[in-house]
């Protein structure tokens, strides 16, 4: 009976899926027969089947290689098993995203299938030359790498690696389908993507649990299941929230609601809802129950997550088929502008209003990737916080305050004014660009925040890398030695200006959504990197001397200084077919603009270096009066030993010298 619940998991999820998708494809008209091009029922039905199977791939291979990074022992045989579910799931995954690839040109191109040469050089011009085609041939490939490092990788620290690798392998996933009109587009993007991996890691995690149960020694299934129930409520609230982002995008009012589309989602609001319970209750009835008695509960448990996997499985195929459905936001959409501004020509969007000081403070575009991660931020650190207090440690105010004052800047530069302007003004970006490089670094290095997860996270004692093991074993990684070398990271914090502005990445971050996160990213990080080097009380591998602290970063500084004297003095526009052709006419002058660009990167520049001067030469001197007081009590210890012996090698060589 046992090992019928066990089977029953996977079968519902799979039967709950098919038909979920069926029904709701015959609802929603998803698989209805075009008015002007029909590409046949077996696309018609085929396309969704797949795309459906590629969503479930995906989950098996990121679940399980995130179960195997941070909740199975390497050495015990339900690691091995892990890998096994990513490795067939990654294959599926490849075999899938080729049949949608080839159902997704069927579906466009109005092709009838042959084998000739005609067919062939369709099916090569619309993988090579367009977007959609390239989207899918990139996730075909991609599936294809994994499919191979899930065989033949077997080392942990390679598979943490390929967790994030299969995370960012999705975006192309997430560049596809229903992702808004153009206005909406980079929002709709960030939160597809967002909602794929997190709906990923929460099936496939679960669907690991179930096939690696016959491999977990009696004792484990407690401590796998409650790292799972982490897992799991951290992805329900992303998937939640992305979700909400897609509705809100596509259905816009409450009446839409009620047609086809918004009854779907309705559908599929109701299953995560009720996953939701489902987490409640294993998180706070069962999981604690198992841990103490791993036999007593384990028949009602497994069916219990039979049930969840077809409640999975319905989200699944409604998901799908609402992929196929025609949104009824496409009524209201405007596909042509009569008379189009340059700025919408360019961007999609029209001019925001002049910018002033109250409209950076008023004027939001939230960018839910930053929304999240500065969400999760502060919530885990005040935790982490709390638990310190509870155990009766003390932990300084000063240091949560910094860090829920960083993270609150990082949120209003990545979705408040700032991000309103950064992509009309030189300057805005700019603005943006020496926030997070330099101040908002500023802010949260005094946080310590690597101290406080290694005394407020629990060490594990089974074999298993959770949080703590893993930034244990960054921290003292020799690629960190490197990059908090102080010199390594000066390099990469001023060489960067060079190597962005000047490069075409400076084309690709300001006029591709994706490019501009990465630019959040390397800047946040380069400039973390150098404020830790200089003033950082985390743990670090490298720590310079004082001088030379101060010497870097005057040099570094003077190279920041002169970089903005560059902007403010040159005559050239960067990017001239961007920010130069964006219509703000006499209003806003585009070489003036990027002038005070200029300014802004030499002025705002100085203040966070006055502040790290000052913050260096305060550590120096606390540094010399501990190493004074330090000298002072080992002088009470020996009877001043040291300088005994002192004075009696310059006696000694005065005598020698006089006896000469």
């Amino acid at each position: 009976m046992l090992r019928l619940s066990r089977v029953a998991g996977p079968a519902a999820l799979l039967l709950a899926s098919f038909a979920a998708l069926l029904a709701a494809l015959a609802y929603g008209g998803g698989a209805n027969a075009g008015l002007a091009l029909d590409p046949g029922a077996v696309v018609r039905y085929g396309l969704p089947i797949a795309k459906m199977l590629v969503n479930l791939a995906v989950a098996g291979t990121l679940g399980s290689l995130v179960l195997a990074a941070f909740a199975f022992d390497a050495d015990r045989p339900e690691y091995g098993r892990a890998l096994d579910v990513a490795a067939a799931s990654a294959a599926v995954f490849t075999v899938a995203a080729t049949v949608t690839g080839f159902f997704t040109f069927m579906s466009v191109s109005g092709q009838t299938f042959s084998v000739g040469a005609q067919f062939g050089d369709v099916l090569s011009t619309f993988v090579t030359g367009y977007s959609i085609g390239q989207a899918w041939l990139a996730t075909t490939l991609i599936a294809a790498v994994l499919t191979v490092l899930c065989f033949a990788v077997r080392n942990q620290g390679v598979i943490a690696l390929l967790v994030i690798a299969t995370a960012f392998g999705l975006v192309p996933m997430a560049l596809q389908g229903h992702a808004g009109d153009s206005s909406s587009h980079d929002a709709a993007t960030t939160s597809i993507w967002l909602h794929i991996v997190f709906a990923a890691v929460w099936l496939g995690g679960l669907l690991t649990v179930i096939l690696s149960r016959s491999t977990l020694e009696s004792g484990r299934i407690g401590p796998v299941l409650e790292r799972y129930s982490t897992l799991a409520l951290i992805s329900f609230v992303v998937v939640a929230v992305s979700g909400y982002v897609n509705a809100e995008i596509r259905i816009i009012t409450l009446p839409n609601l009620l047609t086809p589309y918004g009854i779907l989602v309705l559908v599929k609001v109701a299953a995560i809802g009720a996953l939701g319970l489902f987490g409640l209750v294993q998180r706070r009835f069962l999981v604690g129950r198992i841990t103490a008695n791993p036999t007593g509960l384990r028949r009602y448990f497994w069916w219990l997550i039979a049930a969840e996997l077809a409640f999975m499985g319905l989200a699944e195929g409604t998901a799908a088929a609402l992929a196929r459905t025609a949104d009824p936001k496409i009524i209201d959409r405007v596909s042509q502008i009569a008379n189009p501004t340059p700025a919408e020509v360019l961007t999609n969007r029209p001019l925001p209003p002049l910018p002033s000081f109250a409209n950076y403070l008023t004027q939001w575009n939230i960018d839910l990737l930053w929304f999240l991660v500065c969400g999760f931020g502060i919530f885990f650190y005040l935790a982490g916080v709390v638990r310190l207090r509870r155990r009766g440690d003390r932990w300084p105010v000063y240091r949560t305050v910094l860090w829920v004052a960083g993270l609150l800047g990082l949120f209003w530069i990545t979705s408040g004014g700032v991000n309103v302007y950064q992509e009309y003004l030189f300057s805005a970006h700019m603005l943006g660009h020496m926030l997070l490089a330099m101040a908002i670094p500023l802010l949260l290095v005094p946080g310590a925040p690597i101290t406080l997860a290694l005394r407020a996270i629990r060490k594990r004692d089974d074999g298993s890398r959770g949080a703590r093991e893993w930034i244990l074993l960054l921290v003292h990684s020799r690629y960190f030695a490197v990059l908090a070398n102080p010199i390594v990271a000066a390099v990469l914090f001023a060489g960067s200006l060079i190597v962005f502005y000047y490069t075409p990445i400076f084309s690709w971050a300001t006029t591709d959504h994706v490019g501009h996160e990465w630019m959040i990213i390397h800047f946040l990080l380069t400039g973390y990197l150098f404020v830790q080097a200089l003033i950082g009380v985390d743990p670090s591998p490298y720590r310079a001397p004082y001088p030379m602290r101060l010497i870097i970063l005057l040099g570094t500084m003077a190279f920041h200084a002169f970089f903005g004297l560059t902007l403010m003095t040159g005559s050239g526009l960067l990017l001239a077919d961007w920010y130069g052709a964006m219509g703000w006419g006499a209003a806003i002058p585009a070489l003036s603009d990027q002038q005070t660009g200029g300014g802004i990167a030499w002025s705002i520049g100085e203040i966070p270096t006055i502040c790290l001067a000052i913050a260096v030469a305060i550590m120096w001197s606390r540094n010399d009066a501990k190493e004074s007081k330090r000298y002072d009590r080992k002088a009470d210890r020996d009877g001043d030993a040291e300088l005994e012996a002192y004075n009696a090698m310059l006696a000694k060589r005065a005598r020698q010298t006089t006896g000469r």
